[in-house]
């Protein structure tokens, strides 16, 4: 039996959310499936995604093949590289302590990486949203400076007719 990890897809029309499940290859995408091990929110920004890394990590073990999409949010999690470290460990390159101090290390670096990108997004919106209310004003000024001059005009034309 192939097992495959894969998003199973939850929600509304055009509102999706997704699970991320062990599940046997033949069954249907939102069917019968093994374990969920955790959900994927792609609109929230950033994308929410909660996985149990002990579960995710126990099934690659047994030779569960990811497919792209939850291949790149389990390397996204530390999942894949904690995968790699415990092939390091299972080869006596290095203790288990040295990998734990490594994906720490690693997911340390991540979490900061990923803070400032938050950080990096809300400023941006946040500019962009003072830059369409200039944009607004700026308009709505112009629109009220031609009908300044308009009516200026139309008053200069109507006392220059009472004076002939």
């Amino acid at each position: 039996m192939a097992v495959k990890i894969r998003l199973q897809r939850h929600g509304s029309k055009k509102r999706p959310f997704y699970f991320i499940v062990v599940a046997n290859t033949t069954a249907p995408r939102d069917g019968k499936f093994i374990e969920k091990l955790g959900t994927y929110n792609p609109l929230s920004v950033p994308a929410t995604v909660r996985i149990n890394r002990e579960r995710s990590l126990h099934w690659l073990q047994k030779g569960a093949q990811p497919t792209n999409t939850c291949r790149r949010i389990m390397s996204f999690k530390g999942v894949l590289y904690l995968k790699h470290l415990m092939r390091g460990i299972s080869l006596g390159l290095f203790d288990e302590k040295t990998a734990m101090e490594k994906f720490e290390k690693w997911n340390g670096e991540h979490e900061e990486l990923v803070a400032k990108r938050e950080e990096t997004h809300r400023i941006h919106k946040a500019e962009k949203r003072q830059s369409t209310i200039n944009d607004s004003v700026r308009r709505v000024q112009e629109k009220h400076a031609a009908q300044d001059d308009l009516s200026a005009a139309a008053e200069a034309e109507t006392s220059g007719q009472e004076e002939a």
